[in-house]
């Protein structure tokens, strides 16, 4: 079977024993060093990927995909627009919302909250936040009873349960006899949910939307905006400006990238920042592939001059040092990308064995909200890191054969 010359000699040096088992060495511990690098990268990858799959499904399993907020305070015929939203096929949920800042204060405790008053009757459509309830219901929201649903951060930080009191102080002013006073109004603990997050756990307050547009002293009927949930959360962009298109001017409609860019701004950031200092791994390795072929060419000085004088070309030497440095490369890059793949799909059946048999846990409950190790493989960057390293290696590979393609044959043969 035709094979070209230099792929040839150069699978014989990479099979042949060598003499010098010092290069042995330094050859196998290159091929670990990419492997292990290959492998770190994918699994650390996949497992940055996993949280952020896992907080942008527990994000979006509170927050709405798409919002549609009025540019003045309130719009009254919001029952006439959501009818107009959810014709298009994608949408699957619509519901009215009012939102405001308060203080929150009880045994002496004060704390800074968002609330967002809802309609039990339409947030089920949009949001989880029935089945997000440790305690409660999320019927207890009924008008005029001015019952609220907190977070368990926010519970615990002010030492409430279901059934007692907090008092809230709205940013809207109430003129009295004895001169002008915040507003405040005492709410009922009647639920409290559990997201995993601690933009809602530790800050959140809902109320029934009526009881939020009577604490702002919005006009009955009145919401300040809609929440939609559509089909594909990845196709919000594009959902939201083909909506703006639609609407009449009045409105502010954007999505929930536009609303958290600056999380998953800092996700993307990380992974870039991880895949850098992982890359490193594979440099190092490939430092050692460079090492390895120089003191190959040391080595074979005079079987390269005995090439050169049977008519090889300084271009054919070179390629033969390149194959056997790629093969290294090669070699590496497949056992890492092969563990790599094998244990982010299996990390989270790995874990916990590991787990079990130490004895310990890595992630407790009592800290951490997400207890198992989550892990998402993306195929796009296995290719991504497979190319690196390979690339990597080939260019590793340069110097030393440029050096064996350099070797004058009279003088590696002047003392043989």
């Amino acid at each position: 079977m035709f094979q070209p010359l230099a792929l040839y000699i150069g699978l014989r040096y990479t099979r042949a024993k060598r003499r010098n088992h010092f290069i042995s060495f330094i050859s196998l511990t290159s091929m670990l060093g990419i492997a292990l690098g290959v492998m770190a990268l994918i699994t650390v990858l996949s497992v940055m990927n996993g949280f952020e799959s896992e907080l942008r499904q527990r994000m979006l399993g509170m927050a709405p995909h798409v919002v549609i907020s009025a540019r003045d305070q309130s719009f009254s015929n919001w029952q006439s627009l959501a009818e107009q939203v959810s014709t298009n096929p994608e949408v699957t949920g619509v519901a009215p919302y009012i939102e405001g800042q308060a203080m929150l204060s009880q045994h002496g405790q004060v704390y800074g909250s968002l609330f967002q008053g809802i309609d039990p009757a339409y947030e089920p459509r949009i949001s989880e936040v029935a089945d997000k309830l440790k305690h409660g219901s999320l019927d207890a929201l009924t008008p005029k009873s001015f019952n609220v649903l907190i977070g368990d951060g926010l519970a615990a930080s002010l030492g409430v349960e279901v059934g007692d009191k907090i008092t809230m102080v709205v940013p809207q002013a109430s003129v009295t006899p004895v001169g002008v006073l915040p507003r405040m109004k005492r709410m009922t603990v009647a639920g409290i949910f559990q997201v995993g997050m601690h933009e809602f756990d530790n800050n959140l307050l809902l109320l029934h939307i009526e009881d939020a547009a009577r604490l702002l002293r919005i006009p009955a009927g009145e919401v300040q905006g809609l929440n939609i949930k559509i089909t594909d959360m990845f196709a919000a962009p594009a959902f939201a400006a083909q909506l703006s298109e639609t609407l009449p001017w009045g409105y502010f409609i954007y999505d929930w990238t536009y609303r958290h860019a600056n999380f998953f701004k800092a996700v993307k950031m990380e992974k870039t920042v991880m895949f850098v200092i992982l890359t490193l791994i594979v440099a190092v390795a490939a430092f050692n592939i460079i090492s390895t072929l120089v003191m190959v060419v040391t080595d074979k000085q005079s079987d390269i001059a005995i090439l050169r004088t049977l008519g090889a070309t300084p271009r054919l030497v070179m390629l033969i040092f390149i194959v056997q440095g790629a093969i290294i490369g090669l070699f590496g890059t497949s056992l890492g990308a092969i563990g790599g793949i094998a244990l982010s799909l299996n990390i989270e059946s790995i874990i916990p064995a590991i787990e079990q048999a130490l004895g310990v846990k890595f992630l407790d409950s009592s800290v951490y909200y997400i207890t198992e190790l989550p892990s998402e493989l993306h195929w796009q960057d296995v290719y991504k890191i497979i190319g690196m390293s390979c690339l990597i290696s080939l260019l590793a590979t340069l110097y030393p054969a440029l050096k064996a393609a350099r070797t004058e044959p009279a003088e590696a043969l002047r003392y043989e």
